[in-house]
């Protein structure tokens, strides 16, 4: 699989059936109390970037980075479509998303997943990359459906 990760036109039709795709996992693995995904309109705000991860002409996968702040950013909408899992879209994402975020010069990421078995691979995913678990942040609760990770990052450890 060779991956083109550019910044994501949300009105292309591929991308948002997979927007659609994604709302519909969470729909069907979370409570709706515990569903924070982000919908196509909380998407396409100033203060969220999001990436495409193309395979050819197949789009692969979506992740988005909403700043937090000056210093933070929450990881958003990471998903990849179920023809692709396994197959390392989900890291080159993350690996994106990261990129960008020290870019910024942004000392934390954060991000908020399911507890559910179906988002095993993500959270894993998460922890293999450094992400380490926290409590609820910013204006998440305790929720025994959610769980809350976040990562410091350093520019030097990037060599950038």
């Amino acid at each position: 699989m060779a991956l083109c990760i550019p910044l994501a036109d949300l009105s292309d039709p591929a991308i948002r059936r997979l927007l659609a795709s994604h709302a519909a996992f969470c729909e069907a693995t979370s409570p709706p109390e515990s569903r924070h995904f982000l919908p196509l309109e909380g998407l396409d705000m100033p203060e969220v970037t999001v990436w495409a991860a193309w395979d050819g002409a197949e789009i692969a996968g979506i992740g988005a980075l909403k700043a937090l702040s000056p210093e933070a950013g929450e990881i958003k909408s990471m998903h990849t479509a179920a023809a692709c899992r396994g197959q390392g879209v989900g890291a080159a994402l993350l690996a994106a998303i990261q990129t960008e975020a020290l870019k910024r010069d942004y000392r934390a990421l954060w991000l908020e997943t399911g507890t559910a078995a179906a988002f095993a691979a993500a959270r894993a995913l998460y922890e293999g990359q450094g992400f380490e678990p926290c409590g609820p942040f910013g204006t998440y609760r305790i929720d025994p459906h959610s769980a809350y990770y976040t990562k410091r990052l350093a520019r030097q450890e990037a060599g950038l």
